[in-house]
Formats: structure tokens, sequence, C-alpha cells
């Protein structure tokens, strides 16, 4: 069995360069890469494309590489938590690409598996469709999207196993899973990594053969962005 296990998230983040495009997994702060993203910030890489359902907050998960001006364009669904992000893209400091949260997903899960484009009929008669190819099939017309292009995908699961093997929890399945396999590599950090074996195979969600390397995180803050009581 191939072992696709790292030491730390320095060696699992090896041959990350300036102005690469990243996938970013998690809805929320849920489920979020949050060890590869301190480590992007640690290194300061710069004129990022980031691949992402939302956009973070100020001071803590993709917000902390927009604060340090790492982002060069965000392509996202959902970014109404985030004031600074707000401040860049009116200013026009950042290039947002905002596209609807399924089509987000599935041009993830077209790159994961070798499709070079989808039709949906998500945006049609929208600005989202401008510029795009579009199609009629059976009397409903369709928009023509491209499968995403990424470097590294960056993945968080709850359980996973030496040779890659995931398991997600909860609302963490959302997007992780669609972008393993979807860049030309995929990093996951798991808050448990167990031994070849020990996973029950009908519980794994995503085999280890879309991902090439995998590390146990620490220490995790799991921030909820907005606490509801009543």
């Amino acid at each position: 069995m191939i072992k696709k296990t790292v030491q730390s998230v320095t060696e699992a983040l090896k041959g990350v360069t300036n102005n690469m495009t990243f996938m970013l997994g998690g809805f929320g702060l849920c489920g979020i890469p949050e060890q590869a993203i301190s480590e992007l910030v640690k290194r300061d890489i710069k004129g990022l494309t980031c691949i992402s359902n939302n956009a973070g907050v100020d001071d803590f998960g993709l917000g902390l590489l927009l604060q340090n001006k790492q982002i060069k364009k965000m392509v996202s669904s959902y970014v109404g938590e985030n004031d600074e992000f707000e401040r860049q893209m009116l200013s026009g400091e950042l290039d947002v690409e905002l596209i609807p949260q399924g089509t987000l997903a599935e041009r993830c899960r077209a790159a994961q598996a070798g499709f070079p484009a989808i039709y949906t009929p998500a945006g049609y008669g929208t600005e989202v469709a401008i510029g795009k190819e579009t199609r009629e099939f059976e009397g409903k017309m369709y928009v023509l999207e491209h499968a995403f292009k990424a470097d590294f995908a960056f993945v968080k699961a709850w359980k996973g196993d030496e040779a890659g093997n995931l398991i997600f929890k909860g609302t963490a399945r959302n997007f992780n899973p669609v972008m393993c396999g979807a860049a030309k590599i995929t990093v996951a950090e798991v808050e448990e990594l167990v031994p070849v074996g020990e996973l029950d195979p009908n519980q794994i969600h995503v085999p280890g053969i879309f991902v090439q390397r995998i590390f146990q995180g620490k220490n995790y803050e799991k921030r909820i962005e907005e606490r509801t009581v009543r």
C-alpha cells in the first residue's frame, strides 16, 4: 500500500509558489484547511487565485490571506462575512468571480472526473452567461461552464489513513470531497490519522487515489461565523 503521509504542513506544501491557483475546501468556517492557510500566510505566497465557496472572515480562514494582500483573484459563491474582501473588491484591488453555488461544486467535480466542461441551466439569461456558449437541450437552455484548473487543492477531513482515504464530518462534506483530485496535487489535513485498515471501507467518503499528501493537523480552532442561540 502506498503511503501518502507527510510529517508536517511544511512538507505538505512543498512546491507551492507565487501566482498559483488553489482550491480550498470548507463551508463558511466549517471544514476549512486551517493549517494549510496558516502556512501560506507564513510563507507570504503572493498573486494567488483562490477557488473556495467562502472567503472566510476578516481575521480567520482566507480572510488572513486577504489581509496580507496575497490573493489577486477570488472565485467564490458567498462572500458576505468579510469586510476586507468588500473593501478590496470595491477598490479594484481584488478580481472577483462570483459563481452560483451548485455551478462551483460541479466545476470542481468536472475537474475531478476529468471532464473539460459541463452544461448547467444556472445563470442562463443573467450576467453569469455573458460571453459564454449556450445550448438548448429538450427545450431548456443551458450555459457551458469549464472545469477548474488548479495547481493545489487543500482539503480538511475529520479522519484519514496513511493511504489518503478520507472521512468527513457534517457540513465539511459540502465542498471538500469534490475538490479532492480536482487539482494537480491534493493535500489533505486531518484531525486524526490512522494506519491503513482501521477505517471501515463503507464509511470512506473519498478514496486515497484522489489524494497525494496527507498529514495530521493539531490545535484546530473550529470557529463559528455567527453564533445564534435563540
